[in-house]
């Protein structure tokens, strides 16, 4: 028997707060999120309609385009209709609420829309035409909010809204993804205090002990939904529960917690998806799907510094063989695709898959064309590689051995068709789609290695750029755009449609892709190598008596043939159906 909405609330509840009133508690979580409303009388069924092959994904800064003269929400709504439609049908603004440091992530407010950006009315403007995504920066809050002032004045509910230890607490299993200290003094009127800092001192970690944090992340939640928001990125989430002496991520409250999202989403008249932002090894990436009851959609994490590695190096050896071991999304769940986003390329998610040696090539390769590396503090006190800092077009000028580095721009369409290819719904940063070199003068004017990949284009000067067919920035997100739309049209591309990894030339990445009614087949072939390859025809398998050709040059294979040629940095779709 199906438990009730009701029932379903309670049992969650009673994992995360057992100590707690759970039927005071189940009727405070109801009212945070239907305030007024009614939810579904029966939930969303997981399912494979939530999405489509003509979903993709813009993610951008509300300020990556500005003019000085005209709101940034406002071009960056006049760059989504006149260069992005039938592109992406999503956008992905990052944190656009006021904010004191991280770009965004040390939020003061989570009612408000920054005002050097714009208003509600932009974000609903923009999320209109768009399925738009937003962050719930759900794990701290900024020093500047009102939220820690009042704690600090000891004022109520906000006095016990904030995770405290002491320092001669056990901490040593704490995992990190930065090297300040964990804990930082702070005075209150109850004197000092040492408050919970996972990321920086201007981002003071919230105490979701205290159910009370719980409803007020509701409350905003359901704020967001009712402007508009249909995706919400829950921004390192796996951080969310804290216990002294314990690693403090992955805990089992802090699952139960997505999972009363999901539970609450899913009732939801809305249609609101769940992604969470888990950059950590595969295994722990990939339990946030749950059993198809926690998120709807996960980074794939890994993506990113494979696909650096698999086309600075020439071979898609470790490519191949982390995507063959890797299972389909279950049902109702997909993966979110990517090369670049705004942090930086993750090198965790790698541990295991990468040798260290294949790592430090990766590294002196980036950091000769001018990227930058940020470390984090491991267990065992000393520093590793978190990630590379360095935009995913510039990474792509040379490989490591300095072959075909007059194929820059070859070598970078492949790696973003790498993106559209897989399982999944493909994501594009903003500064992939345009080409963006690395910002060396914002890394010094903003102190920070991040700041090399958040360029802020002067609109006037990016249209003139994109108006002009030989520029870099025409040239990418001409091809990019391109191919997004002959994607769209393919059911074999479908974010769950059958995906199969081929094993052939070391320097080919490649993978099998079916239709859920087994109409249309794509081989999407992926060189990966300044080498011309030829593929014997039997690699691949080739129904008989029916006519194939490549979906990216509409060329037909040729009747007879024993191989198949791949130019250097070639990506091929070849089908048996024209969609």
């Amino acid at each position: 028997m199906t438990l009730s909405l009701n029932d379903q609330i309670s049992t969650l509840l009673n994992r995360i707060y057992p100590a707690e009133d759970v039927a005071g508690l189940t009727d405070a979580v109801i009212g945070a999120f239907w305030p007024g409303g009614k939810p579904r009388q029966t939930p969303r069924a997981p399912s494979h309609a939530l999405w489509s092959p003509e979903d993709a994904v813009l993610i951008t800064y509300g300020n990556s385009l500005l003019d000085g003269s005209h709101k940034p929400l406002d071009l960056l709504h006049d760059f989504l209709l006149d260069r992005m439609q039938d592109v992406v049908n999503s956008v992905h603004i990052l944190p656009f609420f006021p904010y004191t440091s991280d770009d965004g992530f040390a939020v003061t407010d989570f009612r408000k829309v920054d005002p050097a950006l714009g208003d509600w009315p932009d974000i609903a403007r923009i999320g209109s035409g768009f399925y738009l995504m937003s962050d719930l920066v759900l794990n701290h809050v900024s020093s500047q909010s009102a939220w820690f002032n009042a704690y600090r004045q000891g004022q109520a509910p906000h006095d016990a809204f904030f995770f405290e230890a002491r320092p001669g607490d056990d901490l040593g299993a704490v995992v990190r993804p930065r090297t300040t200290p964990l804990l930082q003094q702070v005075e209150t009127s109850r004197g000092p205090r040492h408050v919970w800092c996972t990321f920086s001192h201007d981002q003071i970690d919230l105490n979701y002990a205290n159910p009370e944090v719980l409803l007020e992340i509701l409350r905003i939640v359901r704020f967001h939904v009712d402007q508009g928001v249909r995706i919400l990125r829950l921004d390192a989430v796996a951080f969310l529960w804290k216990e002294v002496g314990t690693p403090s991520i992955h805990m089992p409250q802090t699952h139960a917690i997505i999972q009363l999202l999901r539970l609450l989403a899913d009732y939801a008249e809305e249609t609101v998806i769940l992604l969470t932002e888990t950059n950590v090894p595969k295994a722990e990436n990939l339990s946030y799907f749950g059993q198809s009851n926690e998120a709807h959609a996960i980074y794939n994490f890994p993506l990113p510094p494979l696909i650096l590695h698999a086309m600075l190096s020439g071979s898609a050896r470790y490519l191949r063989g982390w995507q063959a071991a890797m299972p389909p999304a279950p049902p109702g769940c997909t993966y979110l695709n990517f090369s670049a986003s705004h942090d930086g390329i993750g090198m965790r998610p790698v541990e295991g898959l990468l040798p260290e040696a294949e790592i430090d090539r990766v590294i002196e390769t980036v950091k000769s064309i001018g990227g930058l590396v940020s470390m984090r503090t491991s267990r065992e006190g000393g520093e590793q590689v978190y990630e590379i800092n360095c935009g995913f077009y510039p990474a792509m000028a040379k490989s490591f051995d300095g072959a075909g580095d007059d194929l820059h721009f070859d070598r970078f369409l492949a790696s973003q068709t790498i993106v559209m290819s897989l399982e999944g719904v493909p994501a594009f940063y903003i500064h992939s789609v345009l080409a963006t070199e690395n910002d060396h003068d914002g890394v010094v004017r903003r102190g920070m290695n991040r700041a090399i990949n958040r360029h802020r284009w002067h609109y006037p000067d990016l249209i003139a750029r994109l108006d002009d067919p030989e520029t870099p920035q025409a040239r990418a997100l001409t091809a990019i755009s391109d191919r997004l739309r002959r994607r769209a049209r393919q059911p074999a591309f479908h974010p769950n449609a059958t995906q199969f990894t081929l094993s052939l030339d070391d320097r080919v990445f490649g993978v099998w892709r079916q239709s859920h009614d087994r109409r249309q087949s794509i081989f999407a072939l992926h060189n990966v190598s300044a080498d011309t390859v030829d593929l014997p025809r039997d690699a691949l398998n080739l129904i008989a008596d029916e006519d194939w050709f490549d979906l990216l040059t509409d060329e037909a294979l040729a009747a007879g043939s024993d191989s198949l040629t791949l130019a250097p940095y070639q990506c091929r779709w070849i089908t048996n159906f024209r969609a």
